[in-house]
């Protein structure tokens, strides 16, 4: 359940199946994908294809509340060097669906495997400034778990939790003046900067559980 208090959401409780009926309920509720605000919706890409990539957004509860768990990627990557994001990548000629991306990605970059993980759905592409279509795959996980991180990839592995997310004091849209849309970004956690498409993909998530538009 959902509770508004004026601006403020808390999240007291929502269960799993709760979660999963309204991602079932909410994709593809719109034609349209979401932007990370630095770029246009698919009609302004005809002349040049979308890319396929999905991510895992892993769920977890522990200490009484649901937490979202994140990576922030290490400085020595050629792409997103130090950004927060969620496991994931580019489909491969082998995966079937989404899903699977998201799966084999989380695997090889945290060691998280696809048997420990619960799908519940996905939330509505966005499309990024990097020319990437990415579907997110909501997916629940047991915690506490034993991460095997690689390195290269990944130099932290954290969680944030729900009820900190939905607050509104904790995070801003902006209009950057190179963009056609609004980026999201939230203030410092544990030391860790959420913004961009991550950020948009986190509060995407919590207005499809929440109900709101």
């Amino acid at each position: 359940m959902a509770i508004l208090f004026g601006e403020k959401v808390k999240i007291i409780s929502i269960t799993q199946a709760q979660i999963a009926e309204r991602l079932r309920q909410s994709y593809r509720s719109s034609n349209l994908p979401s932007t990370d605000g630095y770029v246009g919706r698919p009609t302004e890409h005809r002349n040049n294809p979308l890319k396929c990539a999905a991510v895992l957004v892993p769920l977890t509860f522990y200490d009484n509340e649901w937490h979202l768990l994140y990576t922030r990627r290490t400085d020595t990557l050629n792409d997103h060097s130090g950004q927060v994001s969620f496991p994931g990548g580019h489909c491969d000629a082998e995966d079937g669906e989404a899903e699977d991306t998201a799966l084999r990605e989380a695997d090889e970059e945290i060691g998280l495997k696809a048997k420990d993980v619960q799908i519940l759905g996905r939330i509505n592409e966005i499309v990024t400034v990097t020319n990437y279509e990415i579907t997110p795959v909501v997916g629940v996980f047991p915690w506490a778990y034993s991460f095997f991180v690689s390195t290269v990839e990944v130099g932290r592995v954290f969680t944030m939790p729900l009820n900190w997310l939905a607050d509104p004091k904790n995070y801003w849209e902006f209009q950057h003046p190179k963009a056609n849309h609004p980026t999201i970004a939230y203030h410092p956690y544990d030391g860790e900067l959420l913004w961009g498409a991550t950020a948009r993909i986190t509060v995407n998530f919590l207005n499809t559980i929440l109900n709101k538009s």
